[in-house]
């Protein structure tokens, strides 16, 4: 299949915005959009009804489809769109079709019924069984006002898969970049003014260092850079407050059982209401 972005939709104003945000991201990227739903059955017990039948449900599912399409073509009327009804697990079934996309985009919160949570549990899931970036965007689309892409890193192996893809969203949309790194303080100096300014002073020399090559390599992108001591997950969240894209990193794991997708990209994908690029990297 030529280039395309894939978002994932149910029924819920979440997924709706997060096709919205997709198409005008295929837009950017010059590239088709696939809109995808996954049609679960038999239908989880909480929702299992013994009047629904197997086509019923399936005319259900074309018909969402096919109104998610039509909404996305009004708003959008250049857009390529083209939609595929999936079968089977939500998690499974959108992890596998997101292997041959360039992105794929999940609302922040589903139904969790018959339409399919597409955030909650399955979302995680998804995240965690994917290597291809997904983007988690709320009802409302976040900061669509902002003009600034923030990205956090934590400098150690994978930082370039990160400060790649957050390059390239800044540059595509003509917006400043402000990358964010978080100095780690030991504990037992944590309240000592001089061992947060001697961390935090480190910690700008190796971030200036790691985002030279970038620079040379995205002349055109503004690029501002933020040491501050504390933790990951709580500088990133602050720093982020108003951005247009948020862009985090998680450390690819074999966890064949429980998806784990770090505590940092859960939080910020939990407490921003700036769309949240994931970017999976070794």
């Amino acid at each position: 299949m030529p280039r395309h972005v894939t978002a994932g939709v149910d029924s819920s104003p979440e997924s709706l915005a997060a096709a919205h945000w997709a198409a005008r991201e295929a837009a950017l990227r010059d590239a088709r959009l696939l809109l995808v739903h996954v049609e679960e059955w038999p239908l989880p017990l909480a929702v299992a009804a013994p009047t629904i039948d197997r086509d019923d449900h399936r005319r259900w599912a074309h018909r969402l489809l096919d109104a998610a399409a039509a909404e996305v073509r009004a708003r959008h009327p250049d857009a390529d769109v083209t939609t595929r009804l999936l079968s089977g697990r939500p998690p499974a079934a959108l992890a596998v079709e997101a292997a041959g996309s360039e992105l794929l985009v999940l609302g922040s919160r589903g139904l969790g019924t018959v339409a399919g949570a597409l955030m909650g549990s399955v979302g995680t899931a998804v995240i965690g069984a994917t290597e291809v970036p997904v983007v988690v965007v709320r009802a409302g689309e976040g900061g669509e006002r902002a003009r600034e892409v923030v990205a956090g890193v934590d400098l150690h192996p994978g930082t370039d898969d990160v400060l790649a893809f957050a390059f390239a969203a800044a540059g595509r949309r003509d917006v400043a970049l402000r990358v964010v790194h978080a100095a780690k303080v030991p504990l037992f100096h944590a309240h000592a003014p001089a061992h947060r300014e001697r961390a935090a002073a480190e910690a700008a020399a190796a971030l200036g260092a790691a985002l030279a090559p970038w620079r040379e390599r995205f002349p055109a992108v503004a690029v501002t850079e933020r040491a501050v001591p504390g933790a990951a997950a709580q500088v990133l969240v602050e720093e982020a407050a108003g951005a247009l894209l948020v862009v985090t990193g998680r450390r690819i794991r074999r966890a064949p059982v429980v998806p784990h997708i770090g505590h940092v990209a859960h939080a910020v994908m939990h407490h921003c209401t700036a769309p949240v690029a994931v970017v999976a990297h070794a």
